[in-house]
């Protein structure tokens, strides 16, 4: 299905061919580098980009907004042809875009959106992933206090996230199954913060908490530290990304779900749109393009690729993908799910 896909995008959009890429140079720029999924981005875009002749440059704006349009503004003077963006700040970025559009440089907002109809927007359907985070969560604790730890308050992911969780939950909260206990954004999607801001709330309930919507699995990661400390690791926590650490905790049953967003996937498209673009094709002749109306009704021109939720009835669909080895899944784990068992 996935190879599929590709060869269809690839078909309909007529992208360069290798001899029309080979003086193309893609340039990202990175939010941070903090997340393990990035490098695994970084590999699949490189690996794109390498198969068609393309050189790739990239800056790491380590979490900083004014560093990343400082970075922006370098990948610009380096004379890059197209740049890919991880946005850090969804607003404070539009600046970048406005700078790169004056010289005629495509941009593509990977994974988080730009609200700039110059952006391609490349992602999951994080909507989606939201759903599915919270269908995981109520099918483990269809009754009980919640807690929603939402992701960056400067990342617009963490609402489309928050937005899908609460169409899945909304029914039990009105039927009285459920109630929210505590809600909290978590600066910077920092693990550490995602702990803290749980620490609170496990005191400010008397650790009365019966589930966590976490809405990443680094997130996640800082939600368990703070239940582990009381005695509560178990209790059903989401995530998502498909990190090593967090399908470990769905092994050993302490987080319930990682929404996988296949970052070998997007980091693929995100070198294929690159070069298509760079090479003249128009956004709109990309195949599988949707136009996308943001929260401020600024249409954008999108693709979304499709997430898997990832529980312990079906841990084979990542070693069997060769996202994460056996060994590394099932380590720590004994008599578990398959295939630790």
């Amino acid at each position: 299905m996935r190879k599929a896909f590709f060869a269809a995008a690839l078909a309909s959009a007529a992208f360069a061919t290798s001899a029309l890429a080979q003086d193309l140079t893609v340039g990202v720029s990175w939010s941070n580098f903090q997340e393990e999924r990035w490098k695994t981005d970084e590999s699949a875009i490189k690996a794109a980009l390498d198969a068609n002749n393309a050189a790739y440059v990239s800056a790491d704006a380590q979490s900083s907004s004014a560093k990343q349009l400082s970075d922006v503004e370098s990948l610009i003077a380096q004379g890059v042809d197209v740049l890919i963006i991880l946005a850090q700040d969804t607003q404070a970025i539009i600046p970048a875009v406005e700078a790169a559009s004056a010289e005629g440089i495509p941009v593509i907002a990977y994974d988080r959106l730009i609200e700039d109809t110059r952006a391609f927007y490349l992602t999951f359907d994080n909507v989606e992933v939201g759903r599915m985070q919270a269908r995981a969560v109520l099918e483990a604790a269809p009754e009980g206090n919640y807690v929603m730890i939402k992701g960056s308050p400067t990342d617009p992911n963490a609402d489309f996230l928050r937005g899908g969780q609460q169409e899945v939950l909304q029914d039990a909260i009105d039927r009285g199954k459920i109630t929210i206990v505590g809600e909290a954004y978590t600066d910077g999607w920092v693990p550490a913060n995602a702990q803290r801001n749980m620490e609170q709330i496990l005191t400010a309930v008397d650790n009365e908490v019966d589930a966590v919507v976490a809405s990443n699995d680094g997130t996640a990661g800082g939600v368990v530290a703070a239940l582990t400390a009381q005695g509560m690791d178990g209790i059903p926590v989401s995530g998502q990304d498909g990190d090593h650490a967090a399908l470990n905790r769905v092994a050993k049953g302490t987080q319930t779900v990682s929404v996988w967003k296949d970052a070998r996937e997007l980091g693929n498209a995100a070198g294929q749109i690159a070069v298509a673009l760079g090479g003249g094709t128009e956004p709109k002749m990309i195949a599988d393009t949707v136009i996308f109306k943001t929260p401020n009704n600024v249409s954008v021109r999108s693709m979304f690729l499709a997430p898997v939720p990832i529980t312990a009835d079906n841990l084979t669909t990542v070693t069997t993908a060769g996202w994460i080895s056996r060994e590394a899944l099932c380590q720590g784990v004994e008599n578990g799910p398959a295939p630790c068992n």
